[in-house]
């Protein structure tokens, strides 16, 4: 048989076992050498004053990062919401806006960038090849990993570096305070304008559709009308905040009719005079009936007996409508006798 009769796969089997024995060699030996360059040492690994720079590097930027949350902190608290200014080139902003997000931005950026510096400059570079291991970890490889750990954070520095320590603590532990900060918006924090409206002793009653004075014999039986307190004006910068808790729904009930005594007694021969926002989610009530004395809110349907306290009957709400003590001045006009009792509108987390 001429060597041109040997099947193709017939050929050279010692080069073929060859390669095979040497392929389970390299595979079966875990601490072959990968290939990697030979370790070339920073600056910063044999030269104290250039790892000191760098140290005060770290420094600086976790610092700085302390302060752009103090900053935001304090912009946060101190510049108005509809403050407008001119940034070139993105025209006109929102001051609050934009320096919420200049100094939270800054704030991140920095912590980043302060471990980045560290972990390139301080913290140990040299390159390890390490075999695999099994999803499952062996007690062997659990110790391991806790030593790895420790060697970790031995080799960071961290222990031997309070300077940086001190300060990544300090960026850290600083930076939540912008989250928390914001919550406020969840709810209001405690603050006498939402307890407090423009109504006070002396204020007198003025109707919002002739804009004068109301007397008495204004208010007919069965009648529903909006007043609003005195001194108020449309032209004012602030109308909306102001009416929109001091608007006002009279209605006039024979007396005999109202079943609460308190409400009696707050009341001018009949007239009764009670906020209009729905204490549901604010929305103006604006539908009487007459027979009933019920007053309904068109957003939601909530229902309101004004002839016992203005107690919901139906409806989502969750309180009665505050009523405000009314009484008759000098002059013979309406006037009311303090502010209301209690906040209206909607209740609020503070509240009582």
């Amino acid at each position: 048989m001429s060597s041109q009769d040997i099947p193709e796969d017939k050929h050279l089997p010692s080069e073929q076992g060859d390669a095979h024995h040497a392929g389970v060699a390299v595979a079966d030996d875990p601490f072959a050498d990968p290939g990697l360059p030979a370790h070339k040492p920073r600056i910063q690994d044999i030269d104290e004053r250039a790892a000191k720079r760098s140290e005060r590097t770290v420094a600086m930027l976790f610092t700085i990062s302390m302060l752009a949350t103090i900053g935001f902190i304090a912009a946060y608290v101190t510049i108005p919401v509809d403050k407008i200014v001119f940034i070139f080139p993105l025209g006109k902003v929102s001051a609050l806006n934009f320096a919420l997000g200049l100094t939270l931005g800054a704030a991140l950026f920095c912590i980043g960038a302060g471990a980045v510096h560290w972990a390139r400059t301080l913290m140990s570079d040299v390159e390890v090849a390490d075999e695999r291991h099994p999803i499952q970890a062996s007690p062997e490889v659990k110790a391991k990993v806790m030593q790895d750990f420790a060697d970790g954070a031995s080799e960071s520095a961290i222990g031997r570096r309070p300077l940086i320590r001190n300060t990544m603590i300090g960026a850290l532990a600083m930076l939540p305070l912008s989250a928390l900060v914001i919550m406020r918006d969840l709810g209001p924090l405690p603050q006498e304008k939402l307890r407090k409206t423009l109504w006070a002793k002396g204020k007198l009653l003025i109707n919002q559709n002739t804009m004068e004075p109301l007397r008495p014999e204004d208010v007919a039986v069965g009648s529903l009308t909006f007043a609003m307190p005195e001194g108020l004006e449309e032209e004012q910068h602030d109308f909306q905040v102001q009416i929109a808790k001091a608007a006002l729904m009279i209605v006039r009930i024979q007396p005999e009719d109202i079943k609460d005594k308190k409400e009696l007694e707050w009341s001018h021969d009949g007239i009764v005079a009670y906020s209009k926002i729905c204490t549901h989610v604010g929305c103006p009530i604006s539908l009487y009936e007459q027979q009933t004395h019920h007053v309904l809110c068109p957003c939601h349907q909530s229902t309101f007996d004004l002839s016992d306290g203005a107690r919901v009957i139906f409806g989502p709400a969750g309180h009665a409508l505050p009523q405000l003590r009314i009484g008759v001045n000098k002059e013979g006009f309406l006037e009311a006798l303090g502010d209301f009792e209690e906040p209206v509108g909607p209740a609020f987390w503070e509240r009582g």
